[in-house]
């Protein structure tokens, strides 16, 4: 425990009061026993007078000690209490301590006055009524002069004594309590209840000239005359008075003399530390002011006062930078443009540390370089380098400042941006810029400090201008930031079609877009500001009630289809979605509405969008209803089916199959629309798609079997889903026809359907079923392929005439969907099927036998190359009639 630690804890509240009336009552004791050793040896006191003078002047003193006692212990009673607070470790009120601190304060000049001005004069009274007790009722026959000599020396003597130790004892004794209570005052007295009681030093010092110097002086003056004269009558000398006042005279003026020029002495010193005490409290009256500028004691002594000039001057030049840099932080906080902020910055900072310039090196994690954002009086406004180049890289690099004196001795320095720019560099602070994450994000350079190298107390300095700027520079990047988001948050806006207006707590509006604007048919100079019942009135009170459910339930609610009326009569068809908005607190400060404009023109395209492509039905609405008229045009139709899915959907059940058939559909229709495809209708399971309606392309054909293509693989992903859900997999198969078909609306004038008509429809659904007789996946026909425009890999199946069709047509199957699993050894089994087909074209039925069974014992599951097996087995036992075209006739549709 400290020594301070250790007086406050022996300064308890049960202790203090006691200690502090044990010092009195020391101090009085040993005054007392000083006071009669002195008159033993000055009053010429036997020692039966003596001992009657030390036993009775304790009792007469007594009389007024005791009272004394009494009231010191009552006056103790608040600062006691204060500190007993402390000990109990409970909480003190800064009023409360303020109070204590001031009686605290005040205590030993209280107990100084009192001992001088009462205490003394009582001393003295019973010093001579314990000698007039000691003549009445001892008979002790002491004589008035040495009852004048002692009551002088209680007065002049003993209580001036006194009193001084006891002001400076009481002072040290309650140092430790001041220290206590000083936290607990707010570092500030401010007192109500009781004035701090101001002794001046030049007071002091006039006390301790007159009462140290003066009185004792004038005590061994008036004591030796008297002691003089009562030598002589003692000694029978006659006419002692004639022969006292020459003496007299001499011992009075010297007495004089010396108490005169004591006093001024003391009055001239005290004056003289006073004016010097005076000027310091005045600069420090001027500081409290604020008045920094003024403030400037000249050293114009050689004694204490001028290492306090001297240092109180130093603490204005910190105080004066402080607030100069207080001045530029706040002067830059208004500027939020960065290269602006950096550029003010860095002339602060080069004027503050008295510098020729200043530069910053912002660093650029992208390319790892360091480039000057600013460079103060360079023509050369951006300087790049490596990040861990030269002095500001190997600061950057390190995190280290440097402080250097002659950068040309440094082997880091580079010369070249002086032999560049004619700009000599003599000494250089450079200093890392650290944001609050602790991430290096740059460095600043401050160049030629004027007068010489830079000191400590410039990187002090530069470390705080540092600080300053990888705040500002956090803050002007985020104002950036938060100015991008809003012209960003401002374009989307102004650019999306949805109209938007936002609402504040009192259903005033705050912003609305363009669009909003355009279908409400008003202008924005007119709507912003005014309240929701002003801008939608009685036609539209439907807004205002969605509004106020919004506010009230803090739920978003919507209205769908209603009529948004404007000014000029006309209206538009709108769903509306008012939604609350909330701020960082999830506080309610107001609402948002979306209004999706519904006019006709959106609806047709919200409505096609679902059976084409985005860009298709685009098209459509630009060369509007006309294309939707009958007419003849090549289109590609494409069917699809699901094999045996009505046996699946028995054992799913109606919910389970519906959920399967969506899952489905909705992979198989994105990969319609990916190629420029139209959904024409769904039938159960199936779908039919059109490529080429209502505009043709050169590549409809070909989209359609890319899409043939996609569909398939899209089914085997969903097969696999499915088996890792443990749900039977399921088959697909896919015709594609082409050719001219009717294109239009076609229907009742209550319900119209935009389909096609036309024997490549037909052709395209019979392939679509034949797929299932050659085991396949997808057939086209012969005018499909010849549509397409860019050549895929596909194998000839057979020519076939589909039931109720008189012309044959040949068929291809795309191979493009196969994989090593589906169609394994692909390219030494087309060759060999390749020559089983032209083989029996050419009737040559043996060898066409022979081809197909290279083709099966490569893949025995290859269908068609069975089928064709099957055929030329036969036909090389039953051939054919001379007329017989290779045809093969479907019976089943």
């Amino acid at each position: 425990m400290s020594e301070v630690s250790q007086q406050v804890a022996d300064d308890s509240a049960s202790r203090l009061g006691a200690k502090t009336v044990w010092l009195h009552v020391r101090g009085i004791s040993a005054a007392m026993l000083v006071t009669v050793v002195l008159a033993l040896i000055g009053l010429e006191l036997d020692w039966r007078q003596a001992g009657l003078l030390l036993l009775l002047t304790p009792v007469a003193i007594s009389v007024f000690l005791v009272p004394e006692l009494i009231q010191m212990w009552q006056r103790f009673a608040p600062l006691r209490h204060c500190i007993g607070l402390l000990d109990r470790g409970q909480t003190l009120e800064p009023q409360q301590a303020r109070a204590a601190m001031v009686r605290t304060l005040n205590l030993p000049i209280h107990n100084f006055a009192r001992i001088s001005f009462v205490h003394g004069p009582l001393g003295a009274i019973a010093g001579v009524a314990a000698i007039w007790a000691a003549n009445q009722w001892f008979a002790a026959d002491m004589h008035g002069w040495q009852m004048l000599l002692f009551a002088l020396m209680i007065l002049l003597f003993a209580a001036p004594a006194h009193a001084i130790v006891e002001f400076f004892g009481l002072s040290s004794r309650l140092e430790p309590v001041v220290k206590r209570l000083w936290p607990h005052c707010q570092h500030r007295l401010d007192c109500e209840d009781e004035s701090l009681i101001n002794v001046t030093l030049q007071a002091k010092l006039l006390y301790l000239c007159i009462f140290i110097t003066a009185l004792p002086l004038v005590f061994i003056a008036v004591s030796a005359l008297l002691k003089l004269d009562v030598m002589l009558q003692q000694q029978g000398v006659e006419q002692t008075r004639v022969i006292m006042h020459p003496l007299g005279l001499w011992i009075g003026l010297v007495t004089l003399l010396s108490l005169g020029g004591g006093i001024a002495m003391s009055v001239l010193t005290a004056k003289a530390v006073t004016r010097s005490a005076q000027r310091l409290i005045e600069g420090m009256n001027d500081v409290e002011r604020g008045h920094l500028a003024a403030v400037d004691l000249e050293i114009s002594s050689t004694d204490e006062y001028a290492q306090l000039y001297r240092g109180f001057n130093m603490m204005v030049d910190s105080l004066r930078e402080e607030v100069r840099m207080l001045e530029i932080t706040q002067d830059l906080a208004t500027e939020l443009h960065l290269d602006a902020l950096i550029a003010r910055i860095l002339r602060a900072a080069a004027d503050l540390l008295d510098a020729d310039r200043a530069t910053l090196f912002v660093h650029d994690p992208e390319t790892g370089e360091l480039w000057s954002r600013y460079a103060d009086g360079m023509e050369t406004r951006e300087i790049r380098f490596k990040e861990d180049f030269g002095i500001a890289g190997a600061v950057f690099s390190t995190g280290k400042t440097e402080n250097i004196s002659d950068p040309y001795a440094d082997p880091r320095f580079n010369p070249d941006v002086d032999k560049r720019t004619g700009y000599r560099t003599h000494s250089i602070l450079c200093m890392p810029i650290v944001n609050k994450t602790g991430t290096r994000i740059g460095v600043t350079q401050v160049l030629n400090k004027n007068g010489g190298k830079f000191h400590q107390r410039d990187e002090q300095r530069l470390r705080a201008f540092t600080s300053q700027i990888a705040v500002t520079l956090d803050n002007a990047r985020l104002f950036d930031e938060v100015l991008a988001i809003k012209n960003y948050n401002e374009n989307i806006l102004s650019s999306t079609s949805n109209g938007v207006i936002t609402l504040d707590n009192q259903q005033r509006v705050v912003t609305a877009n363009d669009a909003a604007l355009a279908m409400l048919g008003i202008q924005a100079a007119s709507v912003v500001g005014i309240s929701a019942e002003g801008v939608f009135g009685n036609e539209n009170h439907w807004v205002v009630d969605c509004v106020e459910k919004v506010m009230t339930d803090a739920e978003s609610h919507s209205v769908v289809d209603a009529d948004l009326q404007r000014p000029d009569q006309s209206s538009a068809s709108v769903n509306l979605t008012a939604t609350p908005m909330h701020d960082a607190q999830n506080q309610t400060i107001g609402s948002v509405l979306t209004f999706e404009d519904f006019t006709r023109e959106k609806r047709v395209k919200a409505t096609m969008s679902r059976y084409m492509s985005k860009e298709v039905a685009e098209q459509l609405l630009e060369a509007g209803e006309s294309v939707l008229g009958g007419r003849l045009q090549k289109v590609s139709i494409l069917f699809s089916d699901l094999r045996g899915f009505t046996s699946i959907s028995e054992s799913l059940g109606a919910r389970e199959t519906v959920s399967v058939l969506n899952d489905y559909f909705e992979h198989m229709v994105e990969v319609i629309f990916e190629h420029q495809g139209i959904l024409d209708k769904y039938i159960g399971d199936a779908i039919m798609a059109l490529f080429g309606s209502p505009f043709v392309g050169e590549q409809d054909a070909d989209n359609a079997v890319a899409t043939a293509t996609g569909m398939i693989k899209a089914l085997a992903l969903l097969n696999a889903d499915r088996k890792a859900q443990g749900a039977e997999p399921m088959q697909m198969g896919i015709g594609i026809g082409t050719g001219d078909v009717v294109v239009g609306n076609i229907g009742s004038h209550r319900r119209m359907e935009y389909t096609v008509i036309g024997d490549s429809v037909n052709l395209a659904a019979r392939l679509e079923s034949t797929t299932k007789q050659y085991g396949l996946q997808i057939l086209i026909s012969e005018a499909t392929l010849a549509s397409m425009t860019d050549p895929v890999r596909v194998r000839e199946i057979d020519r076939i005439r589909v039931k109720g069709k008189d012309q044959a047509v040949a068929v291809f199957e795309p191979l493009d969907h196969h994989d090593d699993n589906s169609f394994p050894h692909m390219e030494e089994c087309l060759v060999w099927y390749q020559a089983g087909l032209d083989a029996c074209r050419r009737r040559e039925w043996p060898q066409a036998v022979t081809a197909f069974e290279e083709v099966l014992q490569l893949n025995p599951d290859d269908r068609p190359s069975q089928i064709h097996l099957e055929r030329s087995a036969y036909y090389s036992d039953h051939p054919p009639a001379p007329h017989w075209d290779g045809v093969w006739t479907l019976k089943e549709k």
